[in-house]
């Protein structure tokens, strides 16, 4: 047996279980769609929406309409999408994230 192995697995599975008890919980209370739907509005007010709908049609229109499936376009956007959203909106929600688990804790 090795301690610092169960110490180390014993900490994981803690992690683990808090994890999933935040998630439960946001799921539970409607945090998560009150978040979304916050997300949503914060992307729309800043433009990054329309940047992304001009991104996709810049691509269907390089490869042709009949050259493109939703697969295609969801490959080549997610990752600059996900890189543009401004560092503002991202630490807006995760502070709304955390003011929800210090008030819903145990």
């Amino acid at each position: 047996m090795n301690p610092q192995l169960d110490e180390n697995q014993g900490l994981l599975q803690l992690q683990l279980h808090h994890n999933l008890w935040a998630f439960v919980q946001l799921i539970e209370s409607g945090e998560k769609e009150r978040l979304m739907e916050l997300l949503r509005e914060r992307l729309i007010e800043c433009g990054w929406k329309d940047e992304m709908k001009a991104l996709c049609r810049q691509f269907v229109k390089k490869k042709g309409s009949n050259n493109v499936t939703v697969d295609d376009l969801i490959h080549v956007i997610t990752p600059r999408g996900r890189a543009s959203i401004p560092d503002s909106i991202k630490a807006e929600l995760l502070q709304r994230i955390r003011t929800f688990l210090v008030s819903a804790a145990p």
